[in-house]
């Protein structure tokens, strides 16, 4: 049932009540024992914020499961099935063997090839990860905050053409950002309670991340920095306050150690010859602002202004709040440009950061809400972000013109061109896969 009404009165004090979507109304789920169908209907029913977070939800399966077999598997994708059709071993092998991503999405993705080996297949998990990757954004974002820069910021992943255009990619980077999220959200609420248990689970997702792409390790390891800068004053005092850490830590390295080994070796070699693709310095910084804005300059400008207003806003309601969020955001991009000198550095690496980069760009509601003290000032957002997202010319384009190298109708061209049994020459080599896919004669 019902919060008592002495707690009710203590959660809408903290609340701004002005801009509180759900009004009075304070739902009777509180913890997973409150749990019931009779608790689930009426929140439903009567919360604007589940009834928004659902119908992104919904809208966020249709964006990212419509015409996902429409672009052709291009060559990390293609790439994507060579591993996958290894044996379980075999892709364990290949990654101690050199190759540059950890084997957790392949073994995926090898226990998907059972329904088949299209493109829908592949990008399935990718896609379904992607759509679930809303809903946890709105909790990261409530976390953080409250329940406002949640919504606001779950409506900027429904329709950012960025995510979209990775949730329909059989690559890692959905899985990635899935993981990324969910360790966040325990990151989050074991700053805020100290209990052991959020703190293991942030460690065992930031492994599961690690495990997904060695990439990862970049924000949760910023959240680790921060964790640990903030909790000094405290070990001082008493060195139990150390232990939480000391176990987060521990759960991370006991699951990923025999990755962290593979990753020192493969650093070593990625680093041996300069990068022949990518972006350095800066460049790494501005083009990944670009393209999480949707691939658009002009909505970059609008929504780094809103990012900067929302960091200055969670400095104002908590110095802490103000320095987590720009230590996610300095730190990775610090060590990217530093990286980008050394090994390849691609925009898509940085998908990490969309969840920090749209809960900061949620806080810039905050003194519209002080000044109006007006629900419309959450709606108006919500319907700013998503006009902005749909209007790019990226995202207008998307579902009607392939966004990908087009290899099944290269193929094709080549296929009418040649006869059985002659010998058709890839250059470069590895262009191979996605065109022996698509070429049969």
């Amino acid at each position: 049932m019902g919060k008592k009404r002495a707690d009710r009165g203590k959660e809408k004090a903290g609340a701004d009540s002005g801009c509180n979507l759900d009004g009075d109304y304070i739902s009777p789920i509180q913890d997973f024992t409150s749990l019931s169908c009779a608790n689930v209907k009426d929140t439903v029913i009567h919360s604007r914020y589940v009834q928004i977070l659902l119908s992104l939800t919904i809208i966020g399966l249709f964006l990212r499961l419509y015409n996902l077999g429409y672009n052709s598997l291009w060559l990390d994708e293609a790439s994507t099935l060579t591993f996958a059709t290894m044996s379980i071993p075999g892709i364990w092998a290949a990654t101690t063997g050199g190759e540059f991503n950890p084997p957790l999405f392949y073994w995926i993705e090898h226990l998907m090839l059972v329904f088949g080996n299209n493109e829908i297949v592949l990008r399935f998990v990718p896609a379904i990860l992607g759509i679930l990757t809303i809903p946890l954004v709105y909790l990261a974002g409530k976390e953080f905050l409250d329940r406002n820069t949640g919504i606001i910021a779950a409506a900027a992943v429904t329709f950012s053409p960025f995510l979209i255009f990775y949730s329909q990619d059989a690559r890692a980077y959905s899985m990635g950002l899935f993981l990324v999220v969910i360790a966040m959200i325990f990151f989050l609420r074991a700053l805020k309670t100290g209990e052991i248990l959020p703190w293991t689970l942030f460690g065992l997702f930031s492994a599961l991340a690690f495990w997904t792409h060695f990439y990862t390790l970049v924000i949760t390891g910023a959240m680790g920095l921060y964790a640990l800068a903030v909790k000094i004053p405290d070990i001082k005092r008493d060195l139990t306050a150390f232990k939480p850490l000391v176990l987060a830590g521990a759960v991370f390295t006991i699951i990923s150690l025999p990755l962290i080994i593979v990753t020192i070796q493969l650093y070593v070699k990625r680093t041996a010859s300069a990068p022949v693709f990518g972006f350095e310095g800066m460049g790494i910084i501005t083009e990944t602002f670009r393209q999480l804005s949707g691939f658009s300059d002009g909505v970059m400008f609008l929504f780094v202004i809103l990012f900067c207003i929302g960091i200055i806003q969670a400095f104002l309601i908590d110095r802490h709040k103000g320095i987590l969020l720009l230590s996610l955001t300095l730190l990775p991009f610090a060590i990217s440009w530093f990286l980008s000198y050394r090994i390849p550095m691609i925009p898509r690496y940085l998908i990490i950061l969309a969840p920090v980069y749209f809960i900061g760009i949620a806080l810039a509601y905050k003194p519209l809400c002080t000044l109006m003290k007006n629900r419309i000032v959450v709606y108006g957002f919500i319907a700013l972000l998503v006009i902005l997202s749909v209007t790019t010319p990226f995202f207008m384009g998307y579902y009607s013109s392939f966004s990908k190298e087009d290899w099944r109708g290269f193929s094709g061209k080549v296929s009418q061109i040649t006869q059985p049994g002659d010998l058709v020459v890839v250059s470069p080599g590895y262009m191979f896969q996605p065109f022996d896919y698509y070429y049969s004669n």
